[in-house]
């Protein structure tokens, strides 16, 4: 059993404008905050740290000339943002209540008559991929209806077309489309017909899973700390040439740090889906998602354990669940949440809500009772070879020496989800997680069960970084780089095995780790 320290106050320690710890360096989004708050006198001198060259330095003046009521000056920061080379979907995909006086002018009639839109601004992202479907999702220009057409890979007849689905303002133009009845371990390309008009989109294809409860061989790639470095945002091709299956999403996916402004979250939002590199990665392979501190609320925030104090929780919730494609979302309207299973092929991934019902009165949980329940059932009754228990951050002891954010600071929860897979006998459990800025290989030693490996990474774009450190179950870490984590599955051999990779921004293999099955079975 670990030991901690109570703290004294359950909710966040909001410092938006003043916090520095483990901030990522974005004068953008710093001044965005200023802009939402309405501190125009902050916006130009938190500007002033930003590269001019960037068009983000001037959209951000351009936001802040539309919300003080000055067009002129906000069509002048959007030609100077166009010129430096901001697509012209920035501009559409808003957020389009600010812009819309900028909407009015004779300059952005031009600007759309030269750049001709189409009506698909964001996406596609393709999501929630089983062994016979998968879900689509995308942002529009407007209101719209639209449907995916899937075809074999040399074909020019679909194999199968979603229903229609629609994108509404109301859900900020985005939306959903499912398709099914399709073959399982299949590649696949799709093409997105909005309003009657087809997008082909240099041809996109996904992979449908293997069957699902039967071995196969796939890889999937996970990752947290995606801060926008404009620099290192090809860290999305270099991942898509690796071509996993899939990939996990695991929290601080944008740093936003102000969940009291709907405006900072759609800026931190669009800007990284408007990125080609992204569209390029998301477009390919199934992505999922859950929510760590700083694409939730603010650093190392514990908001409580109530579902609607503080009240910015829900529209939170609902802006995260507008720009991803999850198979879920904890329990939905009624207890909201990232929480969520899905099986590829016959492994079983769990991934946990580390935030939402964050608490330390009375007793410190970090998933509260409803996720911790859902959790405990997931896994008793799991059919998974390999089950991957996937956290926004790490659970191994003394990985942030000092700190309560990890599981340290929820040391009893922690010791009870270990004791639970212990006393049930679930073997094939192994940690994945997030938030310490490298990527690391530990193990957390069991006198009773097996014991448990971590696979940690979550720098995949941050300028920040942590150093390794150096616990007794280091295997090994690596913080020189932005790096992503990568696991590939064979649970078609006579001892299934996952290989671990830690692979650098450029491709390079640092290091491998290969862990059987046998190895994550109870000791009798």
């Amino acid at each position: 059993m670990f030991r901690f320290l109570p703290l004294i106050a359950p909710l966040c320690l909001f410092a938006i404008f003043e916090n520095q710890c483990e901030a990522q360096h974005d004068p953008q989004r710093d001044a965005t905050r200023f802009v939402a708050a309405g501190q125009f006198d902050k916006v130009d001198k938190e500007l002033e740290k930003a590269d001019e060259d960037e068009p983000e330095t001037h959209f951000v003046r351009m936001l802040s000339s539309l919300r003080q009521g000055q067009v002129k000056e906000a069509v002048t920061h959007a030609k100077t943002a166009l010129d430096k080379g901001l697509p012209f979907e920035r501009l559409v995909a808003g957020p389009q209540d600010v812009l819309s006086p900028l909407y009015e002018t004779d300059e952005f009639a031009n600007w759309k008559q030269q750049h001709k839109p189409g009506a698909l601004i964001h996406g596609p992202m393709v999501g929630s991929v089983t062994d016979s479907g998968a879900s689509f999702w995308i942002r529009t220009a407007q209101e719209s209806k639209f449907a995916v057409r899937v075809y074999p890979i040399d074909g020019d007849f679909p194999v199968s077309i979603s229903d229609l689905a629609t994108t509404t303002a109301a859900n900020d133009l985005t939306g959903v489309a499912v398709v099914k009845g399709l073959e399982a371990g299949t590649r696949y390309r799709y093409a997105i017909e909005i309003d009657s008009k087809l997008y082909v989109m240099d041809k996109p294809t996904f992979r449908t899973s293997p069957k699902q409860h039967s071995a196969a061989e796939f890889s999937v790639g996970f990752g947290g700390g995606a801060g926008y470095v404009p620099e290192w945002e090809y860290m999305w091709d270099t991942i898509a040439k690796a071509d996993p299956h899939a990939f996990l999403m695991l929290g601080d996916n944008v740093y936003i740090d102000d969940p009291e402004h709907d405006l900072t979250m759609k800026y931190c939002y669009y800007r990284r889906q408007a990125r080609p590199e992204w569209r390029r990665f998301v477009s390919s392979r199934s992505i999922y998602s859950i929510y760590d501190d700083h694409d939730f609320a603010t650093n190392d925030c514990v908001p409580g354990p109530d579902i609607d104090s503080p009240a910015w929780k829900r529209p939170v919730w609902n802006v995260f669940r507008q720009n991803w494609v999850n198979p879920a979302y904890g329990g939905g309207e009624e207890q909201p949440g990232c929480w969520y299973d899905f099986y590829i092929g016959d492994v079983h991934f769990m991934m946990l809500d580390g935030r939402y019902y964050r608490t330390r009165k009375p007793e410190p949980s970090m998933l509260g009772p409803v996720q911790k329940a859902w959790l405990k059932e997931t896994l008793k009754n799991s059919r998974g070879t390999f089950k991957v228990l996937a956290s926004p951050v790490p659970f191994t002891e003394n990985i942030k020496p000092g700190s309560k954010d990890p599981w340290d600071g929820f040391a009893n929860e922690r010791e009870e989800i270990f004791s639970y897979i212990e006393t049930q006998k679930i073997n094939g459990v192994f940690l994945v997680a997030a938030d310490r800025h490298r990527t690391d290989l530990r193990i957390t030693t069991r006198d009773n069960g097996y014991d448990l490996y971590e696979f940690e990474s979550s720098k995949l774009t941050n300028r920040h970084t942590h150093p390794v450190v150096k616990t007794p179950g280091l295997v090994w870490g690596h913080s020189k780089t932005c790096s992503y984590a990568l696991m590939k599955f064979n649970t078609q051999a006579a001892d299934p095995t996952v290989r671990f990779e830690a692979i650098t921004i450029d491709g390079e293999v640092l290091h491998t780790h290969d862990l059987k099955l046998s190895t994550l079975t109870r000791r009798e």
